[in-house]
C-alpha cells in the first residue's frame, strides 16, 4: 500500500470541497434562473390575459357609441349617463374597469395646422386658440404665443419659422440635439419636444389637449361640455374675452335634452354679446365623433391601464389607435 502524505490528503479534501461549492452555486444559479423564467411567463400570460379583456372593452364600448349614434343622429348628449362613468367588466380573475369620454373637446394640436395636397401650413386661427386657452389657464400671454407658434412649426412641412416660431436649429442647440417632427401631432405628449414647453406648462395643458387625426378646429360638442370645462368655451374668444364664471354658468344651464340646434345655443345675450366669428360657430357642434376610452385591468399582481381612440363616423365604430401601460 502506497503511503499518502498528509498534505496531499489535504490538498485532495480541498479539490472536492472546491467543486461542491462550484457545483452549489452552478445550482443556485440555475435555480434563480429557472424561477425567474417561470415568473415572466406568468407575468407574460397574465399580461396578454389583460389585453384580450382591454379588447374586449374595446369592442362593448364601440358598440355603446354605435347605439348613442343611432339613438339621435342629430345631437350626441349626455342621456344614458355615459359620460365619464367607470364600467365594471366582469371577468373570471380580478376586475376590470372602463370609462367613457368626449374626445372632441378638448384643444385639437392638429388645428395647429391645416393641409393643402400633402402639405402642412401653419393655422393662425388654431394658433390664436392655443394662446386663449393657455392664457385661461394662467400662462403669461407671451409665453404662451411663442409656445403656440413654436407647437406649430413642430407641425407644419416647412423650415421656415412663423413668427416667435421655432424650426431645426432651435432644437440642434439643445443639449441632447434634435429636429422638428414636421409633421402632425400623433399623440399630446408630443408637446413635451416643443421649444419652449416647460414642465409647468405642460402640466397646466395635458388635460386639456388632444391630438385627433383630423386638421380641424377644435370639434366642440356643447352638448356634452361640462361645466368644468369653461376653459374650452372661452378659448373660442380672444384672451380675456370671455369670463370663466359666466362660462360656467352658461354651461350649467343647458337644457337635459341638449340644445337641439346651434342657433339656439348661439342665441344667448352673453355669446350674441362677444361677436363670434363665423369660423367659431362652424367650429361648435352638436355630434360627437370621438370617444376615448380609458381601461384599467387588475389581473393578480399586475395592474394594466389603457387608452383607446374610438371613431364613430363612417360606421361602425373603430378604434384608430390605442395605448397600454403598467403601474407600478
Amino acid at each position: 500500500m502506497s503511503h499518502i502524505k498528509p498534505s496531499e490528503r489535504g490538498a485532495a479534501l480541498l479539490s472536492v470541497l472546491l467543486m461542491v461549492a462550484v457545483l452549489a452555486v452552478i445550482a443556485a444559479t440555475t435555480l434563480d434562473r429557472l424561477t425567474l423564467s417561470s415568473k415572466l411567463a406568468a407575468n407574460g400570460n397574465a399580461l396578454a390575459q389583460a389585453r384580450m379583456f382591454t379588447y374586449a372593452a374595446e369592442s362593448i364600448a364601440a358598440a355603446r357609441i354605435e347605439d348613442l349614434v343611432a339613438r339621435d343622429a342629430a345631437q350626441t348628449t349626455l342621456a344614458g349617463d355615459w359620460l365619464g362613468k367607470p364600467q365594471s367588466l366582469p371577468i373570471p380573475i380580478g376586475s376590470a374597469t372602463a370609462t367613457l369620454r368626449d374626445a372632441g373637446n378638448c384643444f385639437n394640436l392638429n388645428s395647429l395646422v391645416t393641409e393643402s395636397e400633402g402639405l402642412y401650413l401653419a393655422n393662425a386661427a388654431g394658433m390664436a386658440q392655443m394662446v386663449s386657452l393657455m392664457v385661461v389657464l394662467g400662462t403669461d400671454e407671451n409665453t404662451a404665443r411663442a409656445v403656440a407658434a413654436a407647437a406649430a412649426d413642430w407641425a407644419d412641412s416647412d423650415m421656415v419659422p412663423v413668427a416667435n416660431g421655432v424650426e431645426d436649429e432651435g432644437y440642434r442647440a439643445a443639449t441632447t440635439p434634435y429636429l422638428a417632427a414636421n409633421r402632425p401631432y400623433a399623440h399630446p405628449s408630443e408637446l413635451r419636444a416643443v421649444k419652449g414647453v416647460t414642465p409647468a406648462i405642460y402640466a397646466k395643458l395635458q388635460d386639456w389637449i388632444c391630438a385627433l387625426p383630423v386638421f380641424v378646429m377644435s370639434p366642440l360638442n356643447v352638448n356634452t361640455l361640462l361645466p368644468e370645462q369653461a376653459p374650452l368655451l372661452a378659448m373660442l374668444f380672444a384672451p380675456g374675452q370671455m369670463n370663466l364664471t359666466a362660462a360656467r354658468s352658461y354651461l350649467a344651464k343647458r337644457p337635459s335634452n341638449g340644445y337641439g340646434s346651434l342657433i339656439r345655443f348661439w342665441a344667448a345675450p352673453e355669446l350674441t354679446a362677444l361677436g363670434p366669428s363665423p369660423l367659431v360657430q362652424g367650429q361648435v357642434k352638436l355630434t360627437s365623433n370621438f370617444f376615448l376610452l380609458n381601461t384599467q385591468v387588475s389581473f393578480g399582481e399586475l395592474v394594466l391601464s389603457g387608452q383607446s381612440m374610438i371613431v364613430a363616423s363612417p360606421a361602425p365604430a373603430r378604434v384608430i389607435w390605442r395605448s397600454w401601460g403598467e403601474e407600478e
